[in-house]
């Protein structure tokens, strides 16, 4: 057993990893007795308070590297926030995590809304800044740089459908549905692609090309920075392959990426650059979805949830399904 895999054990241990679980259950459950309420805030709000509340039962000197925004933005589970039970004392681990992916979702009703975060050791997450995010994902079984953001659309569905041994026009893409994505949609349709429109919630794209039954086999389009690196954690346990570039509109958005440390505005981030290390990823279901079922309220004052929990340095997947008391 080498050095790192022994640090990593230390770090991020087994009790800790099913310990994720709760966090991202308290989070779904709190936003799901808002599903369909209209009132995407509220839903954020409940989901960041149970959250919050879940972390201070944990034995962690944790710190918060993607949260919901910079302290003066976001009252709890800002970026740089301290979380855990054990400051000083437990294992120092960075956590990303967003307590609701897919607010709109969650207010209408939707599918694919989660409660998701991911826990590395201290430095193994980049600190994302809240700015777009160009996005290029691909599942397992494929050669190494399949994908390059550097290439054009056409050039990776090329190079994917070779890979496969299939033509083009049986590649289905998973594509975010907005305005900003008109051209891209374009050039996939030309070539013949299936497209899976979604109308939120592109950490749930990403991790869709790992599914077989989900028939995706790329991601494109661009989203929130900080999903990125949700989704990469997510695939360094699974397997896949991931490109991220970020988008600046404006100086401010560049000055704040130089805050955090980010200095090559242009960069290609690839999978481990963004999730490097032994991670753990968790997600729990809110509304029903291509991953994860939502939470279910059961006669009798129960309800049940259902979760995922991943580890990158034993490639282990876990599905926990839960039946608990409404109060």
């Amino acid at each position: 057993m080498n050095k790192r895999t022994v640090d990593a054990s230390h770090v991020l241990d087994r009790v800790l990893v099913l310990e994720m679980v709760r966090v991202t259950e308290a989070a779904a459950v709190a936003a799901s007795k808002l599903i369909g309420r209209g009132d995407e805030k509220a839903a954020d709000a409940a989901a960041v308070e149970a959250m919050r509340e879940a972390f201070d039962h944990l034995a962690i000197d944790g710190t918060v590297v993607i949260g919901e925004g910079e302290r003066d933005e976001a009252p709890m589970l800002y970026i740089g926030e301290k979380v855990g039970g054990a400051p000083g004392q437990g294992p120092k681990i960075d956590i990303a995590l967003d307590p609701l992916e897919g607010t709109t979702i969650t207010a209408k009703a939707g599918p694919n809304a989660l409660a998701v975060l991911a826990a590395a050791e201290e430095g193994c997450l980049l600190n994302a800044p809240d700015v777009y995010m160009e996005k290029l994902a691909v599942g397992p079984g494929y050669p190494d740089g399949i994908i390059d953001l550097a290439k054009s659309p056409t050039e990776n569905i090329e190079a994917v459908a070779a890979a496969k041994g299939v033509r083009p026009e049986q590649i289905i893409v998973c594509v975010l549905d907005r305005p900003r994505h008109a051209d891209l949609i374009a050039e996939l349709r030309a070539l013949g692609c299936g497209i899976q429109l979604i109308p939120d919630g592109d950490v749930a794209g990403v991790i869709a090309v790992t599914d077989p039954d989900t028939t995706i086999d790329l991601y494109m389009g661009s989203g929130g920075a900080p999903e990125g690196v949700l989704a990469a954690a997510a695939l360094r346990c699974v397997g896949g392959q991931f490109n991220g570039r970020l988008i600046f509109r404006n100086e401010a958005e560049k000055a704040r990426a130089r805050k955090w440390g980010i200095d090559e505005l242009d960069r290609i981030y690839r999978l481990e650059d963004l999730a490097k290390g032994d991670c753990i990823f968790a997600a729990t279901g809110v509304t029903d979805g291509s991953l994860l079922e939502g939470v279910k309220y059961l006669k009798g004052g129960r309800m049940t949830t259902q979760s995922v929990v991943m580890r990158a340095s034993s490639g282990t997947i876990r599905w926990v399904k839960g039946e608990h008391r409404t109060h």
